[in-house]
């Protein structure tokens, strides 16, 4: 049955989504061809910079954007087989909670301060599955403790402010697996805790999903969080997919110079007291995005190809990049090298 962890097929397929928001300047070309796959008991990962796209892609598939205040100019959406882009509003609300379920990066925005922890559960559970009050509560009482928390009963009673933010994001992950839903969407749900209790719950989120089916695709600006996580990967940069593969494959052996540039800026790989690297220049104006490829204004290795053509997406099934000096019939690079 669509919208469950045994569904056949496909969870998630975005091809060729573009998408803009119009303002009184011009409009913003947010999204530019971006197509992105997740298969069944699927862990995907989605990274790049702030305001790269991530979050506005899933968003868009799920119909969480305010309506009238973006267009689609190109591409379809599908999830289980049923395209999300042509849904009424009542059919979203269906679809979400029961076939695809959200863990947001800030809790405390996605928790009802007003409402127990419990009742929050009990009504997402009875909405979805049809149940009566004291099966939901059983229900919801079972997927906290899944979720490694003590005294369930006493955390069913709380308020969210009650509770710490580790606590919180926890809640929030039982909340998303507590209908069974065939596809979670991870954006960003560690980002505001510190790197043990991020470490837990990255764990939950993977072991919950692996023993589910569930397929998941989770959104980070943290390459090191995605490798721990994934299966497969997509570098995102302003809008545009410049790299994707298998995680290990793309991590190893990164081909994008944006893809070496953001691994290059990870402290784990710095000696002591090595000095931090950044990414040179600034992400580009999307109303008025530079010719070519977007990362050429930033890019060491740009010839004049990058700055007058689009480079599009080459390689293999197990990786693929859009630049002009890789892909296809261009010589990869030795493992360990980050520049050509």
């Amino acid at each position: 049955m669509i919208g469950t962890a045994q569904s056949d097929g496909q969870a998630l397929a975005i091809k060729g989504l573009s998408l803009e928001f119009p303002t009184f300047s011009g409009s913003i070309k947010a999204l530019d061809n971006v197509s992105i796959e997740v298969g069944k008991a699927e862990i995907v990962g989605v990274v790049g910079e702030s305001g790269c796209g991530k979050s506005v892609t899933t968003m868009a598939a799920t119909g969480l954007l305010p309506k009238g205040r973006y267009k689609i100019t190109g591409g379809s959406v599908s999830l289980f087989g049923r395209a999300t882009l042509t849904m009424d509003d009542k059919e979203l609300q269906n679809m979400r909670g029961k076939v695809v379920s959200t863990i947001f990066q800030e809790p405390m925005n996605a928790l009802n301060p007003t409402i127990r922890i419990g009742k929050q559960l009990t009504d997402i559970i009875m909405r979805h599955e049809g149940t009566n009050l004291e099966d939901a509560k059983q229900r919801a009482h079972d997927i906290l403790a899944d979720m490694l928390i003590g005294e369930p009963e006493r955390i069913m009673r709380a308020y969210p402010f009650e509770l710490s933010g580790g606590m919180r994001q926890r809640v929030l992950t039982a909340m998303a697996f507590s209908c069974n839903p065939g596809l979670i969407i991870a954006d960003e749900p560690t980002t505001a805790l510190d790197v043990t209790v991020q470490a837990v719950i990255l764990r939950l989120i993977q072991n919950r999903a692996r023993r589910t089916g569930t397929s998941v695709i989770f959104i980070s600006h943290n390459v090191a969080v995605v490798s721990q996580l994934c299966d497969r990967i997509y570098v995102m940069y302003a809008g545009r997919i410049v790299e994707h593969g298998l995680t290990r494959t793309v991590l190893d052996t990164p081909q994008h110079p944006y893809t070496q540039a953001l691994l290059r800026c990870l402290p784990e790989r710095l000696a002591p007291k090595q000095e931090l690297e950044a990414i040179p220049g600034a992400v580009p104006n999307l109303m008025h995005p530079p010719a070519g490829c977007y990362f050429q204004p930033r890019c060491g290795e740009a010839v004049e190809r990058c700055r007058t053509h689009s480079p599009q997406l080459s390689g293999s099934d197990v990786q693929q990049v859009a630049c002009w000096q890789r892909g296809d019939g261009v010589r990869i690079l030795d493992k360990g090298h980050g520049n050509a």
